[in-house]
This record gives structure tokens, C-alpha cells and sequence, in this order.
């Protein structure tokens, strides 16, 4: 790029708009552990105590009359910057897609629920995303649906070159499926066009490699190894913490090697 912009070397990369990087051998790891310090802090929960998944297994969240309503502007904004730690935070994405939906009339049920995102987000400060070096390319995604009360499924997926995911996605279907199958096509239709954009783009960035097979080769994956499970429904703490592991984000406090790193500290009085 340097010959054809006028730029600056500053050397490696260890920080931008809130995501931390480490540079190794190995690969790069991409968190937001001091962005994350700081979202607690102005939600008044950085000394909660923490729990090990983000949402109660097989919870029902509905838009309940009965209840009281909680504060509407508060209740955004914790929503909001939940949302931007989604960036290296895939094991975030559907307990915060659920909440989003209830941005406009929060009640008691969606603030408990909310409390304990953020509960869970103190014990798993240290979490992050690996992208490892490889002379292969290989780019495999998994795709999954979940039914949902109002009979609109759930679709996720998510893309991985070679070990390290690269996008995922939650969303709810826009129209109502006929059975729990025709929800499983649906899901993968959108995976299926995910993939082959990802595909162009990754031939467009470093050549014919991935152009060898413009085909998209679709394989059953059996249940307690689908990793797009994690980002349809929630799960119980034993199993979200295998999902956890599997869908590729990991914790840097439990590795067994030392990584020569640089960190940014941010004030966070501040910032």
C-alpha cells in the first residue's frame, strides 16, 4: 500500500477503536477486555458478582403487559455497547440479539435478563478470538435454526478461515416456516450466500487459492458439534462452555504458552 499512499510506519498494530491486538508467531488474537472493564463500570456492575453463561437455559422473553416497564434510555445504552463488543465477542450475540428486541418497551423480566449478560461478561473478561497463520486456506461454516413461540425461527451461522472465525450472524426469519426442516433450509440458504460472497472475497484478496472450488459442499454436522448452536438458542452452562470453546473464542488467562504482547491502558474515568 506504501507505494501507492503517502503513510507512516508506527509499527505493529496493538489497538483501534477499542479492540486490543496481540501480534505473535503464531497468529493474532483480537479482544476488548479494557472495553468491556469499561462497559461495567457505567452500568454500575463492574463488582457483580459473575455467572458462567449469559443467559437461563431455554428462557422465555416476551413483551409482558403485567410488568413494569424499567428505564428505556438506560436499558439502550447497555444494549448498544453490549452490541459493539460483538465484534470479538461471538459467544455475546444471541443472548444480546434477544434483548435488542425489547429496545423500545423494557420490562423487569428484560433488565434481569440484561444483569446477567453483564454478569457473565465480569467473570469472562480475559475472552477473545485467535486467528492462527496456515500455508493452507480453508474456509468451513456451520449453519443451524431454532423454532421460536411466535413461530419465526431463529438462523445463525458462522464462517471460519481455517481455525479462526471471521463472521457470524443471528437473525430471526422473516417469514413463518412450516416445519422445523423447512427453518433448517431457510438457515442454510443464507449460509449458502454468505459463503459464496466470502468466497469472491477471499479470491479477490489473495488470488485463485480460493477459486479452485466455487461450489458450496454441503455436509450434516452432528449436534454436539454444530457451532452455529451456540447462536440460536440458549444453553446451559455446561454446554455453552463447549460451544464456547468450539465456536473459537477462548481464554487468554488459561493458556498454557506466554504471549510477548503490548497492552493500551485506558483511563477509564476519562475515556
Amino acid at each position: 500500500m506504501s507505494s501507492k499512499f503517502e503513510m507512516s510506519g508506527l509499527g505493529k498494530l496493538t489497538y483501534y477503536l477499542g479492540i486490543e491486538v496481540t501480534q505473535y508467531d503464531g497468529g493474532i488474537e483480537l479482544r476488548q477486555s479494557q472495553y468491556a472493564l469499561k462497559v461495567l463500570e457505567e452500568s454500575g456492575m463492574s463488582e457483580c458478582n459473575p455467572t458462567q453463561a449469559p443467559m437461563e437455559f431455554n428462557i422465555r422473553l416476551s413483551k409482558a403487559t403485567e410488568e413494569k416497564n424499567i428505564d428505556e434510555k438506560e436499558y439502550r445504552k447497555n444494549i448498544g455497547c453490549l452490541r459493539y463488543l460483538l465484534h470479538t465477542r461471538p459467544d455475546l450475540f444471541f443472548s444480546v440479539g434477544v434483548l435488542s428486541r425489547y429496545m423500545h418497551e423494557p420490562n423487569q423480566s428484560h433488565g434481569a435478563a440484561l444483569k446477567q449478560v453483564l454478569r457473565y461478561l465480569r467473570g469472562t473478561i480475559t475472552l477473545r478470538v485467535r486467528f492462527t497463520h496456515s500455508p493452507e486456506v480453508k474456509l468451513v461454516g456451520y449453519s443451524d435454526a431454532s423454532r421460536n413461540d411466535d413461530g419465526k425461527s431463529t438462523t445463525g451461522h458462522v464462517f471460519y478461515l481455517n481455525d479462526g472465525p471471521v463472521t457470524w450472524c443471528f437473525q430471526k426469519q422473516e417469514i413463518v416456516a412450516l416445519s422445523s426442516c423447512e427453518a433448517e433450509f431457510m438457515a442454510a440458504t443464507e449460509a449458502a450466500k454468505q459463503a459464496i460472497w466470502l468466497q469472491e472475497l477471499l479470491g479477490e484478496i489473495i488470488g485463485k487459492v480460493c477459486k479452485k472450488n466455487e461450489q458450496v459442499e454441503v455436509e450434516h454436522v452432528p449436534g454436539n458439534e454444530q457451532r452455529a448452536d451456540i447462536l440460536t438458542k440458549s444453553l446451559g452452562r455446561i454446554k455453552f462452555a463447549e460451544m464456547r470453546s468450539l465456536i473459537g473464542v477462548h481464554d487468554v488467562s488459561k493458556d498454557d504458552f506466554k504471549l510477548k504482547e503490548e497492552n493500551v491502558v485506558i483511563n477509564l474515568k476519562i475515556a
